[in-house]
């Protein structure tokens, strides 16, 4: 059998999407039997399909600007706008090796067949119809139209998983609901990580890693490599098979994480506290935080754990981002900081900051004022002890 390469030509490329949109049962049937590699995938069909909405995007914001409410709107330069096109175009790459490394790691848990080249099959066909809709970005007043794109693209991943994963009807839709809280666990925690380079307006810089790999994702200033990925997918698979044992990690009771919370922290009184958790197919999380004063002066203190999900949350590690701003008023920073994952900002006219740090690729530790000074901050998070909650999530 011939390896399978949608793109390779215009009218394919054209044909393998209509039909996936048209008649997506039918399609992945075939899709199913083909033989393909993760390289010709990306030459032939994610590559060009995923810098749709970049492109339009970006030709949508240099003509018409940003905003649009009530007529009013406003032009970054054309560098900044490149600048995050290219941002938004290499993390949307690195997603589909995200969500099919999810997809392959999860398909045990649920009956399925673990295959990578299944899972990615199903990660590079999946997101056709919301990298179709990115064509509204040509006119920003409609973009929100895109939705539809990213809502037919789930439906399309329903259809599209039990079958090709080889898993019993009975689980397929659990597996599907997993497989989406992950994603969007691993996207959320991504887009914390990256959220500061959007604001921050420059390019991604990304460090390469001592794990070498066949597949690499360039963006300016260096690469994602994938391997990094590849690696934490293990760690993904160990999880997988924890909780289809039932033997998974759960995650930290709420109380628990609401006794790291102190009363006092740098002359701030705790004022107010609250703590949470839930759970899906095996996968929890649990969340606690507080509301700490002193005068004019307030901040919100969280720490979220992750639970087994943190296993496919330190994917996220691939991507060693950092990037730095500088204002008349402020800075934005994000980077590595004793080697954890940290992002900073702080405006000192309205004296609002923000610090967060991820320890032990499972917690979330985050302060966030007004009136407050970033030194007041950064202790509130160091007062939760980073080092302690690595401890944690090791024991």
């Amino acid at each position: 059998m011939s390896v399978v390469e949608p793109g390779s030509a215009g009218s394919s490329l054209i044909e393998r999407v209509k039909n996936i949109l048209i008649a997506p049962a039918a399609t992945w049937d075939v899709i199913d039997g083909e033989a393909a590699t993760i390289g010709g995938l990306y030459r032939s069909y994610v590559i060009p399909l995923a810098a749709i909405p970049a492109v339009c995007n970006l030709i949508g914001m240099l003509v018409f600007g940003i905003g649009g409410i009530f007529g009013i709107s406003f032009r970054p330069s054309p560098v900044w706008l490149i600048c995050q096109a290219i941002v938004s175009y290499a993390l949307s790459l690195a997603m589909v090796y995200v969500l099919a490394l999810i997809i392959e790691a999860l398909a045990p848990s649920f009956g399925g067949t673990k295959d990578r080249m299944q899972a990615f099959k199903i990660a590079a066909y999946a997101p056709t119809a919301s990298w179709i809709a990115g064509v509204f970005g040509l006119l920003p007043q409609i973009g929100i139209l895109a939705i539809l794109g990213g809502l037919y693209s789930l439906y399309l991943l329903y259809v599209g998983l039990p079958k090709l994963m080889k898993a019993p009807q009975d689980k397929a839709t659990p597996y599907f609901a997993v497989v989406l809280v992950v994603a969007v666990v691993v996207g959320v925690v991504i887009g914390a990580i990256t959220s500061s380079i959007s604001r921050i307006g420059g390019p991604l810089s990304v460090a390469s890693s001592s794990v070498t790999s066949r597949a690499v994702v360039n963006v300016p200033g260096g690469s994602v490599n994938l391997g990094d990925l590849e690696a934490a997918s293990k760690r993904a698979q160990a999880a997988a098979e924890q909780m289809q044992s039932g033997k998974a990690v759960p995650a930290t009771d709420p109380e628990v994480l609401k006794a790291y919370l102190p009363a006092n922290v740098a002359g701030y009184a705790r004022t107010e506290v609250s703590a949470s958790g839930g759970g899906v197919g095996g996968i929890q999380g649990s969340n606690a935080e507080g509301t700490y004063t002193k005068g004019d002066a307030n901040f919100r203190l969280a720490v979220t754990d992750m639970g087994a999900a943190g296993a496919m949350a330190g994917m996220a590690g691939a991507f060693n981002v950092k990037g730095s701003k500088e204002t008349a008023t402020g800075y934005e920073k994000v980077g590595r900081v004793d080697g954890r994952m940290t992002t900073e900002s702080y405006d000192r006219s309205s004296h609002h900051g923000e610090y967060s740090v991820m320890a032990g690729d499972r917690f979330m530790i985050s302060a966030t004022g007004d009136n407050v000074s970033i030194d007041d901050l950064k202790a509130a998070v160091q007062s939760i002890g980073p080092g302690k909650l690595e401890g944690l999530a090791k024991s």
